[in-house]
């Protein structure tokens, strides 16, 4: 039960002492929530309540099921405007049919997610590489703060999910700047950057909430001409199951898929990260799945719209001291409050506050440093990320992870088809690269080549083409070969094309007078040539453990022709 309940095991040890450390963790969490449900609702499209409803349930459901004891699950930037791209052209944004399938998309989504930890799909998260994450997050950024303008400056301008609709929409608008919004806009961000700045520990989302409120309420909403919240229904979210149709899922089965994917990467990444910095637990990947699979599940049937783990929240909540899910179980109480008998007092927040909280939270995901990084470390990973944040910006946030992973898996493809190949020579008793020594000496009449990745079909290309090249440069040296000796100290495994392959060069050589031989085969390449007869073909007496024994054997060899060639003169 432990593996499908882990909250089992340190419910079994709690303590107070761990208590001493949820309660300031979750009442922190739970008050940064509040305005971050708000602004994100906003985000996705729905109702401003509807971001409160998210933090809910899939908090109170995850404090039990989840693996990790600080992620603070509930609606995050990134996951809010893929919903609102992905749901803008079937039913306008905030209508009772958008609301409905946000629900629907959230209860599909944890579907999703819960039958991928059942078939144990948890590695999926390996197919995210590092720049496919960052470029979309940066592209996913600059959209959410774009989409950000109207609260921002009071301009009349639609929201979209691509980078040239919302500056083109952005530039035709500008004379409809209202001046007060944008002033207070302005002020609001700056005072964010300050509270970050110089005051990081205190809750700057929330007090700037509270200045919003009171200067809207001493001024006006009138007078000042800006655009509030308004009502804001009080009360604990009803239990119902979203309404579906098949087409309805149909139509949302790629989104649901995309946001099954990206929001268990969000949250894992930051889970795991946290365990190995606290080493007091594991994280384990399927049941990940698993409990974010159903705390949305469950969530969309008391209002929530699709949620995973926030990296600000949770890093809050592990510096507030959290130590179990008794804090997610705490920010949950502090909703439900909320919802119950605080939602008047946000009537007159204005929505240019809660644009700023989302600019200002967004901002960090733009990683400028990961770019430069790579264009001078890894400058295919480099263009695998510019790629990506094009194509996300450009083409849509769907397209874009997609696009990512594909290229990304091409990019490991690639890059299996053409491995690190190396001519090796002697220096100092050792065998080094000759292009990477200059020192290093080939031995005369051999080529030593070291191979440093798989032998399969798809790479034979390339090892047939670095042995024809290696062979043509020594024959034009003079120095013609009589043996090839392969290091396959690095070859993990040999398919069965490129023993077919090594079997026909075998051939081929021999009718040049030339003897392939192996060294430092590990065993399950041994495994592979025996099975297919090339180890009998070659014979078991050309199989070495070591460069230096294949070498020693060949002059032991030699010494033995010699005393034999002696004797028989002599006699």
């Amino acid at each position: 039960m432990r593996e499908f309940i882990p909250s089992i095991g340190w419910l079994s040890r709690y303590s107070r002492q761990d208590f001493m450390g949820d309660l300031p963790a979750g009442l922190t969490v739970g008050v940064m929530l509040v305005p971050q449900g708000l602004a994100y609702a906003m985000i996705a499209g729905l109702p401003v309540v509807y971001g409160l409803y998210a933090a809910l349930v899939p908090q109170i459901v995850y404090a039990f099921l989840g693996t990790s004891r600080q992620l603070a699950v509930g609606p995050v930037a990134m996951d809010s405007l893929l919903v609102a791209s992905g749901l803008t052209g079937m039913a306008v944004a905030g209508s009772d049919r958008y609301i409905e399938l946000a629900l629907l998309l959230a209860l599909f989504m944890g579907a999703l997610q819960f039958l991928l930890g059942l078939l144990r799909m948890g590695f999926l998260a390996q197919f995210l590489s590092r720049p496919v994450i960052s470029g979309f997050t940066s592209a996913a950024a600059l959209i959410i703060g774009l989409n950000q303008l109207p609260s921002l400056t009071g301009m009349d301008i639609g929201r979209s999910a691509q980078l040239h609709v919302l500056l083109g929409n952005a530039a035709g608008a500008l004379s409809g700047v209202h001046l007060p919004t944008a002033i207070l806009s302005a002020s609001a961000i700056l005072i964010l950057l300050a509270l970050r700045r110089w005051a990081p520990r205190l809750p700057g989302s929330l007090i700037l909430v509270v200045a919003g409120i009171l200067t809207v309420s001493v001024i006006g909403a009138d007078a000042l001409g800006v655009r509030t919240v308004g009502a804001i229904p009080s009360g604990l979210p009803s239990f119902a199951l979203p309404g579906f149709s098949w087409e309805d899922l149909r139509t949302l089965a790629p989104l649901a898929a995309t946001l099954a994917l990206i929001a268990f990467m969000e949250a894992y990444s930051v889970a795991q990260a946290i365990a190995q910095r606290r080493g007091d637990h594991e994280v384990d990947a399927n049941q990940e799945l698993r409990a974010l699979g159903l705390a949305n599940l469950l969530g969309s049937m008391c209002g929530a719209y699709p949620t995973t783990g926030g990296f600000s929240r949770t890093a809050v909540n592990d510096r507030a001291g959290a130590r179990t899910g008794i804090s997610a179980l705490i920010s949950a109480g502090v909703i439900a409050l909320t919802l119950t008998f605080l939602t008047p007092v946000f009537y007159n927040l204005p929505q240019s506050v809660l644009g700023a909280i989302i600019v200002v939270a967004v901002a960090g995901l733009v990683d400028v440093r990961m770019v430069a990084a790579l264009f001078r470390s890894h400058r295919e990973e480099a263009v695998l990320l510019l790629a990506t944040f094009l194509v996300t910006a450009f083409g849509g946030m769907v397209t874009g992870i997609v696009s990512g992973v594909v290229l990304s898996l091409a990019l490991t493809l690639y890059r299996s088809t053409r491995p690190h190949a190396a001519e090796l020579g002697a220096i100092e008793g050792i065998y080094r690269n000759v292009d990477r020594f200059p020192d290093a000496r080939p031995i005369r009449g051999w080529l030593i080549v070291r191979y440093d990745g798989p032998l399969h079909y798809a790479s034979l290309a390339h090892f047939k083409g670095f042995l024809e090249s290696r062979l043509n440069k020594r024959k034009a040296l003079g120095d013609p070969i009589h043996t090839i000796l392969l290091h396959a100290e690095s070859i993990p495994y040999i398919d069965a094309s490129a023993t077919a392959m090594l079997s026909d060069l075998m051939s081929e050589w021999s009718a040049q007078g030339m003897t392939l031989k192996m060294a430092g085969a590990i065993g399950p390449t041994r495994d592979a040539l025996h099975r297919a007869g090339l180890m009998q073909e070659m014979g078991e007496d050309r199989f070495y453990t070591s460069v230096e024994s294949a070498l020693a054997a060949q002059n032991d060899s030699k010494q033995r022709l010699i005393a034999t060639q002696t004797a028989w003169s002599e006699g």
